[in-house]
């Protein structure tokens, strides 16, 4: 599992064409063991999706790039997504349902990853300057006056609270990644626990993170940052998870999980979407393609899911893809 802090460079989330892997048919859309969920493209080869890294290693070990890099406006309306273009990252608007080209939002040199308000008034965002990662926000809609968040360290994968009160995000510190919120009214920090990957309950004081466990592998926890109480939900043995994100009406988790593919007498390892309940239970693969899926976003009203893939594209180009949600049974 690679956090984010490790990859945050633009060569970590290339736009370009990556290169394909032996025996591998980006060109499919879709494979038999998806049967039942309809796929959409959402961009085009001209909106340079930023891909996140995927790295594989001996004996079908795979490892990622963790941070959230799309997002779906409050209205359902419009994606939010990366895009490398003229050497610098950026996030650009597209309208879901309309034709046309997307709008420019940020105007900086290397925004890493991000996340709407719930009122979508405001993108908060990361910015990798020097060694270091800083937390912006930043009007959704129009301008690009941006308020500083946080600044001198390692922070990344930022998202607010229900209630817009904080921004939780990670830290990467001397002992690893740890979970810290910024409260908006009056600029105090608060350290909570252990994990990356922060995603706040609908209600509480508890929060879905992604924690490396000692056998290197992500797992998805939940703490309550009031009580203390801390709760491994999905752990496996021979998967990593990472990005847990909270479905519209509380119930589902949607993740991004490792997989191991055999084609001939090649083992290579990739990425799918998973969901599960809330409390670890009914974990349920979604998404089942040799190409890498990444992450993953819900629609606001839970119907879909938005992921980045290379499927579909006969040169392994990403884009972003909407795909429907059935509970499973």
């Amino acid at each position: 599992m690679r956090n984010g802090f490790l990859k945050t460079t633009l060569a970590a989330m290339a736009c370009l064409p990556l290169t394909a892997i032996a025996g591998v048919d980006y060109s499919v859309l879709s494979v038999p063991e998806e049967a039942g969920i309809d796929f959409t493209q959402i961009t085009t080869e001209n909106d340079f999706v930023a891909m996140p890294e995927v790295n594989r290693g001996m004996g079908g070990k795979v490892s990622w790039f963790t941070n959230r890099v799309i997002d779906v406006s409050t209205d359902g309306n419009n994606l939010a997504y990366l895009s490398i273009r003229n050497k610098t990252s950026n996030i650009f608007i597209k309208n879901i349902y309309k034709q046309g080209s997307s709008v420019q939002r940020t105007n900086r040199q290397a925004v890493i990853d991000f996340s709407y308000s719930p009122d979508g008034k405001y993108i908060c965002f990361c910015e990798k300057i020097g060694r270091n990662n800083q937390i912006y926000q930043t009007s959704a809609t129009s301008g690009y006056v941006c308020r500083q968040i946080t600044s001198n360290n390692k922070d990344f994968t930022p998202v607010y609270s229900p209630d817009m009160s904080n921004i939780f995000f990670a830290r990467q510190e001397v002992n690893g990644a740890s979970v810290w919120s910024y409260n908006i009214k009056n600029n105090f920090l608060s350290s909570y626990t252990r994990g990356y990957n922060p995603y706040p309950m609908a209600s509480g004081n508890s929060i879905l993170c992604t924690r490396t466990g000692t056998d290197g592998r992500g797992e998805i926890w939940m703490v309550d940052y009031e009580t203390g109480i801390e709760e491994c939900i999905l752990a496996d043995p021979v998967r990593s998870y990472s990005t847990p994100q909270l479905s519209p009406d509380g119930r589902w988790i949607v993740f991004t999980g490792s997989n191991v593919l055999i084609n001939g007498s090649m083992q290579y390892g990739n990425t799918d979407i998973f969901v599960c309940r809330t409390d670890g239970t009914q974990v349920t693969q979604l998404t089942y393609h040799a190409a890498d899926d990444l992450s993953p976003v819900w629609s606001r009203d839970g119907r879909y899911i938005y992921f980045i893939s290379q499927r579909g594209s006969a040169t392994a180009t990403a884009n972003v893809w909407r795909m429907t949600f059935t509970e499973p049974f």
